[in-house]
């Protein structure tokens, strides 16, 4: 359980629980509600792969877009995943390396299983820097989520599938993997994050 999610339930527990005895409507709603806040901030431990090529995902959901594109002069394919607010939503690191860069960006809060969600809402960039290059990726804000909570700095050092932030009620995380990376998955497909394998880097060997 994510600490956030109790200060977020445990006051409506408690009011529904005080008002038990005086409306009982209003208490079965306030605690209802109280126990889907602890439901959302749940964090399930997970199985992470151990091979160093491996892309895991950074996040619970499913995979909306698998498209071109590049970043900066690089070549690459994004891989965009959506969050429900019935996904778990800690978000994890899909690569071992050091927290090169960190760059905040405000904007809208179109849904976020719109493509242009990706370049158009609020969101935390954040980039690590491998043995086998730099992998990018982002916490996306969606029409429901208003809050992007990132807990490590530039200069951290991450390992694959390491709990790195979370996004409040509804978002997105977009991945950029580099060109020659294989995809291994697919449009419309559940992902978990932090030990589902969503690609590998290009072989160094």
């Amino acid at each position: 359980m994510v600490k956030d999610g109790y200060r977020f339930a445990l006051p409506p527990l408690i009011l529904g629980i005080v008002l038990l005895a005086f409306r009982l409507w209003w208490a079965a709603v306030l605690v209802v509600f109280g126990l889907f806040v602890l439901y959302f901030f749940r964090d399930p431990e997970r199985r992470i792969p151990g091979d160093p090529e491996a892309v895991v995902s950074p996040a619970d959901g499913r995979v909306v877009e698998i498209v071109d594109e590049q970043n900066g002069a690089r070549a690459g394919k994004r891989v965009s995943i959506f969050l429900s607010i019935f996904n778990v939503h800690v978000n994890r690191a899909p690569v071992a390396g050091r927290i090169s860069r960190l760059e905040y960006k405000s904007g809208r809060f179109m849904a976020a299983w719109k493509g242009k969600a990706s370049g158009e809402n609020e969101q935390n960039l954040i980039a690590i820097q491998t043995p086998r290059g730099e992998m990018t990726f982002k916490q996306i804000a969606g029409w429901v989520a208003r809050r992007i909570i990132f807990w490590k700095r530039q200069g951290d050092e991450v390992a694959a599938g390491e709990r790195v932030g979370m996004i409040r009620f509804g978002s997105r995380v977009d991945v950029w993997l580099p060109e020659g990376a294989e995809i291994l998955v697919q449009r419309g497909q559940k992902v978990a994050g932090g030990s589902t394998v969503i690609g590998r880097w290009p072989s160094t060997k």
